[in-house]
């Protein structure tokens, strides 16, 4: 199974582009700090690189920035290239999920774009309250524990 969980913080802000068949993809970098110390004391950082696809890819490039905690869900994918007549290997992460981890107060985005609709003048607060339903109360011989 190739499965990975990652949770970081944004190194840049996402790049977007479009594949010449018209899909959305979206990169970006994310730093996630190791959970232990070495032995001088001090927590070290990895760097991956995080790929996302179509609406995935949309949403990563209209709401994320530099900064924002994000946990990522996904694949990780190995590839071999050329560079200088250098042999090199890059490892990606294919992202299948991005959950925005920033309050949105701080910078963060939202999980999903509502519209807000204003309540009517008409209503006020007490009938608001008066909404609340009482239950019955249960006797102990009626519950199935």
């Amino acid at each position: 199974m190739n499965k990975i969980v990652l949770i970081g913080n944004l190194t840049r802000d996402p790049e977007s582009s479009t594949t010449n068949s018209g899909i959305t993809m979206c990169r970006f970098g994310i730093a996630v700090n190791r959970p232990f110390a070495n032995a001088d004391g001090v927590r070290e950082t990895d760097f991956f690189n995080i790929t996302t696809w179509r609406n995935l890819a949309d949403r990563c490039s209209k709401y994320l920035k530099k900064g924002n905690k994000v946990a990522i869900t996904g694949t990780v994918q190995i590839r071999n290239y050329e560079s200088n007549g250098e042999k090199r290997i890059a490892v990606d992460v294919i992202a299948d999920d991005v959950e925005f981890l920033t309050p949105k107060g701080e910078g963060g985005a939202p999980l999903f774009e509502e519209e807000s609709t204003p309540a009517p003048a008409s209503e006020d607060k007490s009938k608001a309250a008066a909404k609340v339903v009482e239950l019955e109360p249960v006797e102990d011989s009626d519950l199935p524990f």
